[in-house]
Parts: C-alpha cells; structure tokens; sequence
C-alpha cells in the first residue's frame, strides 16, 4: 500500500497547471493525504472515478483545509478535534479558532486510521508560540494517542517544523526563526517520546532531503529547503514500512509530496 501526503498549496491551482492529475496517474497512491487545499469540495474540478474523496475545509473561504483521497473506502471519517480536547485546550488566540479551518481530517480503516494535518504556522514574529506549544501541539498529540487506543495510527502532514538541524539547509542562520523554534522541536520531541515513528528517518539519515522551499532566490532550485512535512507511524507499524520518499521532483505547490509503502 502506498501512502502520499503533500501540502498542495491550492488544490484548484495545482490542478488548473495541469499537474495533478499527471501526479495521480504516475503514482498512483492508495491514500492521498492533503493540505492547503484552499478549497471547499464543491469548487474543485478534480474528479479521481477511482477514488473515495473526503474534505474538511475551513470556514474561511481559500484558507487552509485537508482533504484524504483513498481507493478504499474507510469504515468513518471524523473532522477536527474530538469536543473533549477542544473543551480542554482552547483552540484559539487572537488570530482565530484553529479548529474552524480545516486543519484535521481522521479517517478509519481495517488496520490503521490515517490522519492528514496541517499544523497553525508561528508567523514571522512568533505571534502564534503560545497557541503551538501550550495548545495545538499537545492537543494534537493526544488525539493521537486516543485513537492509538483502538489501533495504529498513520499520522501526516505539514507539521510546520524542522525537528533537528539536519531538517534544513541552514540551521544556525535560522535558530529561533518560525518552523526552527525550541518550542516548535519540543512538538517533534514529544511526538517521538510518545512512541510515533519520523518513517523518513527510519532510511535516510544527513541533511539535503527536503520538502518545502521559500519562492525567493531561487531557493528550490538550490536547495536550500526545509523538511516540514512528515508521515508518522505507530511504533507498532515501523517494522511494516517498506520505504518512505520524498519526491521533490512533483511541482505544482511549493512544498513536495512525501510517501511511505507499507
């Protein structure tokens, strides 16, 4: 089984380049996982026959959203956070309710649930520090570990974060900046404490593999990127991925797509 999470940057953008049906046709995942869909379901042109398709789109018109394409279709889908966790940690700041935009969508299959997530960006002051480290993260993170309570979980997305120096091209002129704070790497810290599985570290070790790059000065093309787009597993499931990949060579978003077999 093949399992490809990409933050799309504009699903209806990617598509009208005439990229993404190209990408589908050449990769052909059995679960699709996105982010940044940017779109209600309705106002998507993409029509896959073969696939299972279920959105959770913001509020906000042209913001944010996931979406999980799948082959198969799952036994349930859940949207956001469950009531309990949102009672608990207050999903919101000044910037808005985070659990209105689209960031979570579940879905439950046979032997796994698969989760596509697209984690609140810091802002270049660091504005949103305070939402990531004391809300969204922990909160992510036992949502996670509730649905472990019924079976494994493949967890995967933009995750907003460069977990060690390794994860971009230049980690000391970037120490403290958004995506490369001590606060954001304690999210990654806790993730793999809590016994889930970064699957790309499992095959490749060293720096150089990475899955999103700035527009500006010819970043992609020099690779000077970061990795913050990630599949997760349950330690449980580790030993059964066969490989995992990140394909920088499918463009269309200015992140890439990342994918595990298992």
């Amino acid at each position: 089984m093949k399992i490809i999470s990409w933050n799309i940057n504009g699903i209806r953008a990617v598509y009208k380049k005439g990229l993404f049906a190209p990408f589908i046709k050449k990769y052909q995942p059995d679960i699709l996982c996105l982010q940044e869909t940017k779109a209600q379901e309705h106002q998507s042109e993409v029509d896959l026959p073969e696939y299972e398709e279920y959105w959770n789109s913001a509020e906000k018109k042209g913001y944010s959203g996931t979406a999980i394409f799948s082959k198969e279709r799952p036994f349930s889908v859940m949207l956001d956070f469950p009531e309990k966790i949102v009672k608990k940690y207050r999903l919101e700041d000044s910037y808005g309710n985070t659990n209105t935009e689209g960031r979570i969508i579940a879905a439950e299959f046979k032997d796994f649930y698969v989760v596509s997530v697209y984690t609140p960006n810091a802002k270049d002051d660091l504005s949103r520090i305070p939402l990531r480290h004391k809300q969204w993260d922990p909160a992510f993170l036992e949502y996670m570990k509730e649905l472990e309570k019924n079976k494994p979980v493949i967890f995967c997305g933009d995750l907003n974060v460069a977990h060690t120096p390794d994860d971009l091209a230049r980690p000391k002129e970037n120490e403290g900046v958004k995506g490369f704070t001590k606060e954001e790497r304690e999210g990654i810290e806790k993730i793999i404490d809590a016994g889930f599985v970064d699957t790309f570290r499992i095959f490749t070790k060293g720096n150089g593999y990475y899955s999103w790059w700035s527009h500006f000065a010819n970043a992609r093309a020099r690779n000077v990127g970061w990795r913050i787009d990630y599949i997760f597993v349950s330690e449980k499931l580790a030993k059964k991925i066969k490989s995992a990949k990140i394909l920088p060579e499918v463009l269309g978003s200015d992140h890439c797509p990342v994918l595990i077999e298992i």
